[in-house]
């Protein structure tokens, strides 16, 4: 019973990080996959890390328990929330897109986060998750969140890193690093329907009796749509691209909260 209540709070701690990442990590987060299934999961990953570390000893900070928790909650939500900020980057990219293209309006409810989404954003960020899914990326989730243990210990002192500024700073560059690669990935598409539309002018211009909004919708979709097609090959090298940048990103993070 002495060792039990010795280890116990320590484990509890692990959970607690544990936990808290599901909640923001993209796959493991979405609302398809069911509440039993995430505390399922969180348990053994927890045991697992705990029981290949040997455990630790925690020494109580002022504190007390409490702020332990706090600290491993945020460390969790940190690591999940940088995970998914870039996830995210596929969504936005396709409401570039359907700006562009005049589907702006025609947004459709998301069944894994329940929100509304573009339809192209919905269409990339599915093949999005089959391809990061296909490459193990949830593997390397896990991985990396086990791993995280070697970078930020239960008893890391997570709060006087964040106290200087260096936390927001980075989820600031994340943030504009998103909507950089977003961009990038709509850019064929966006150019090519700027071009459309220098065209449709051009037309307007030249012939004032052409209902230039009458046929430049349907123009601008079908244009879409057939650029849509051919870049579909390339989707595979900035999807690589994109989860090479988030993990490389929560190493950042994992560095930045590190004691070294």
């Amino acid at each position: 019973m002495a060792v039990l209540q010795q280890m116990l709070p320590v484990f509890l701690l692990v959970l607690c990080r544990m936990s808290a990442f599901l909640v923001t990590s993209p796959v493991f987060s979405f609302r398809n996959v069911p509440n039993t299934f995430k505390i399922g999961l969180a348990f053994f990953v927890s045991l697992i890390v705990f029981a290949a570390t040997g455990g630790w000893t925690v020494s109580l900070p002022p504190g007390g328990y409490v702020y332990l928790i706090v600290q491993e909650v945020l460390v969790g939500l940190l690591l999940g929330f940088v995970a998914y900020l870039f996830f995210t980057a596929v969504q936005v990219a396709g409401a570039f897109i359907d700006h562009m293209i005049g589907l702006g309006m025609a947004n459709v409810v998301d069944p894994l986060t329940g929100l509304h989404s573009p339809i192209v954003g919905n269409f990339k960020f599915f093949i999005g998750l089959l391809a990061f899914l296909g490459m193990n990326g949830h593997h390397h989730l896990l991985s990396a969140l086990m791993q995280s243990y070697d970078w930020v210990p239960v008893d890391g002192g997570v709060f006087a890193r964040i106290a200087d500024g260096g936390v927001s700073s980075f989820l600031l560059d994340s943030l504009a690093r998103m909507f950089y690669i977003a961009f990038q990935m709509a850019a064929p598409v966006v150019v090519a329907m700027f071009l459309v539309d220098v065209a449709l002018g051009v037309l307007a211009k030249t012939v004032p009796t052409f209902n230039v909004f009458v046929i430049g919708l349907p123009l601008k979709i079908m244009a879409g749509f057939a650029l849509l097609y051919l870049t579909v090959a390339g989707l595979a090298v900035m999807f690589r691209f994109l989860f090479e940048e988030m993990f490389r990103h929560m190493e950042r993070l994992l560095l930045m909260l590190s004691a070294g």
